[in-house]
């Protein structure tokens, strides 16, 4: 059995620089460490994410994902800062304004700028 403390997303990236401005600027994730291979974020007051430096990857699934309190204020504030959002218009996944509506939970898709699928979840 592992008996983690937490676990810990880690997303490959191929530009540290330019994924600790998205990650640390247009997300708002606070900086914990880097190095020349990695960054690690702090986010909310437990969870941390990780961004590894790596050649181009293709990813077709989420990554991680960030549980908000108020998904249409945090999907205002980063259409706002330029994030563009994966929208659905058929399947089992419809959104409206970007926002899907999954049982009691709602849920919004964009990605960051090497193309890796990041969710944000309230509910």
């Amino acid at each position: 059995m592992i008996s983690a403390t937490m676990v810990v997303p880690t997303v490959p990236v191929t530009d540290l620089e330019r994924a600790k401005v998205f990650y640390s600027e247009t997300l708002g994730l606070t900086l914990l460490w880097e190095t020349p291979f990695g960054i690690r974020y702090r986010c909310g007051s437990v969870s941390e994410l990780s961004v590894f430096k790596r050649p181009p990857t293709t990813t077709e699934h989420t990554l991680a994902h960030f549980e908000v309190d108020d998904i249409d204020a945090v999907v205002q504030d980063l259409v706002a800062k330029g994030v563009e959002f994966l929208d659905y218009t058929e399947g089992p996944l419809v959104t409206t304004g970007h926002i899907a509506q999954m049982g009691p939970a709602r849920g919004a898709w964009f990605r960051d700028p090497d193309g890796n699928t990041l969710w944000i979840r309230q509910g």
